[in-house]
C-alpha cells in the first residue's frame, strides 16, 4: 500500500463530531450502519465520540482535515474487558485510498499495546465492501445473522468478524 501524502492518525477530539455526523448522514455511508433517523444518528455519534475521553478513538486526517474515524468500544466489566467491538467510517470522498487500512492497523495496535486486549470484533452488513479489508487484516467470520436489518432495498444479513491480537 502506497503512503498517502498528508495522511496522519491522531486521537479523536470532540471537535471531530461535525465530520462524523456529515459522513453518517450520507446515504452511501448510512446504508452500512443500523442508524437511519436523525435521533439515532445523534445517539450513535455521542457514543462514538464519547470514547475519545478514554483515548480509544482515532481520527485519520488528510492535510489536517478529518477524513475517517475508528473507535474501540471498550467493555466496562472486568470479565469481558479482554475484547471489544470497534467501528470505523471513512469519508466517502476519501474511500479506497488506504485510509481504512491505516485506521484498522492503528486500532489493532492501540487495542493490543495500550489497552492489552486479546480480541477485537466488528459487525458489518452483507455486501459491505469493507469485508475485503477485514479479511486482509486477519479478521475471520465467526457468526452470521440473516435478515438483520430492513431498509428500502430489503433485508441485509449481519456478519460478525473477529481478530485475535
Amino acid at each position: 500500500m502506497a503512503e498517502l501524502p498528508g495522511l496522519d492518525i491522531r486521537y479523536t477530539y470532540v471537535t471531530d463530531t461535525p465530520y462524523l455526523r456529515d459522513w453518517l448522514l450520507k446515504p452511501e455511508v448510512q446504508k452500512w450502519f443500523p442508524v437511519s433517523e436523525q435521533k439515532e444518528i445523534e445517539d450513535a455519534i455521542q457514543c462514538w465520540i464519547g470514547f475519545s475521553r478514554y483515548s480509544s478513538s482515532l481520527t485519520a486526517t488528510l492535510n489536517g482535515t478529518p477524513c475517517g474515524v475508528g473507535t474501540l468500544f471498550l467493555m466496562p466489566y472486568r470479565k469481558v474487558a479482554h475484547h471489544c467491538l470497534f467501528k470505523i467510517v471513512v469519508d466517502p470522498k476519501h474511500q479506497r485510498k488506504g485510509i481504512g487500512s491505516v485506521l484498522v492497523k492503528n486500532l489493532k495496535h492501540l487495542a493490543k499495546n495500550y489497552f492489552h486486549l486479546e480480541l477485537v470484533h466488528i459487525e458489518v452488513f452483507e455486501g459491505n465492501p469493507f469485508i475485503h479489508l477485514l479479511q486482509k487484516f486477519d479478521f475471520h467470520e465467526f457468526a452470521r445473522q440473516e435478515r438483520f436489518v430492513k431498509d428500502n432495498d430489503g433485508y441485509k444479513g449481519r456478519i460478525l468478524f473477529e481478530s485475535f491480537l
